[in-house]
This record gives structure tokens, sequence and C-alpha cells, in this order.
């Protein structure tokens, strides 16, 4: 998989300038993703309503995709159904790492199974009862980010390190 491609991120009238800023690598956002307990998922109707509320979720640096699990009747689906641009981030706020993309449901059997596996093997430690049947008997759905950006809420990082990250097709 190509590792995302670093940018500077426009917030020059938040201080960030060329001649200071030094990026961050994309192992630092891919740290944070994968460690992550809760992530803001935010989804908007046809209509542009927004809709936002935090998920557990598994992001797969191998794949750099991210995927949670929700109900089927729940606003998040019906949102994505009809209008698949998604935002989603880490709700760590001093550390902050977003990702822009598309949400599809996951339909192939063994990708879902996939999926499931992954998240009882990052959050079974949490709730002794979760397994795949319980991720299973819901929708799965998958982020594929477009971009991603980070920013440091520590005055020593905040304008030289925030980075913004595009992925590759």
């Amino acid at each position: 998989m190509v590792e995302p491609v670093a940018e500077m991120p426009a917030m020059a009238e938040y201080g960030v300038r060329a001649e200071a800023w030094e990026p961050l690598p994309w192992s630092w956002a891919a740290e944070r993703l994968v460690r992550g307990r809760n992530f803001w998922v935010v989804t908007a109707s046809s209509s542009g309503q927004p809709h936002a509320l935090p998920v557990w979720g598994v992001w797969d640096d191998d794949e750099h995709r991210f995927a949670f699990s929700c109900a089927p009747g729940s606003v998040k689906a019906r949102n994505i159904a009809t209008n698949p641009r998604v935002a989603v981030a880490a709700d760590d706020t001093v550390e902050c790492v977003s990702l822009q993309g598309r949400a599809a449901v996951v339909t192939d059997d063994a990708r879902r199974r996939l999926w499931a596996d992954r998240y009882v093997a990052k959050y079974a430690a949490m709730s002794e009862e979760l397994d795949p049947a319980f991720v299973l008997a819901h929708l799965v759905v998958e982020v594929r980010p477009t971009r991603a950006i980070a920013v440091i809420e520590r005055e020593d990082d905040f304008a030289t390190r925030p980075t913004s990250w595009r992925f590759a097709g």
C-alpha cells in the first residue's frame, strides 16, 4: 500500500508558515487511529443535515481503511445510503486526527467477517460479551479515506506540525 502524501494545510491565519513547518510522519497518525478507542463519525443526510455520534471502530493501516458497525436503521446508516461522504475523527482533542472519505456498507461475507474479527480483537477486553456474531448482526461500514488531517493542540507544535495527507486513488 502506498503511504499517503503529506502536505502543509492552508492554515496561515493560525500562524502555519512553510519556513517553520515540519510534516508529521504518516506513522504518527496511523498509531493514533489504531489505538483510538472512540471515534466521531460525521455523516450528512441527502439534504445536508449533519449528524455526529461516537462509535467504536478499527483502523487497518495495511489497507488504509476504517470500519465500524451500526444498526441498519440508524441515522448514520440512512445518511450513508444517500450520501456516502463522511468524516471520522479520533476522540483525542490534543493530538487530533481526522479522516475524510467515502463510506460503504460491506456486503461481502468474508470481508464482513474479517472486520468483525478485527473489531472483536480490539474491543473484547472492554466488553466480555462482545463476539463476531454481535458485530455481524449489524451493518459493517467501511470508510475509504481520501484525505486526513492532524493537529497537535500544544503551543510548541500547533503552528509547526499540522499535517494534511492525500490518499492515492
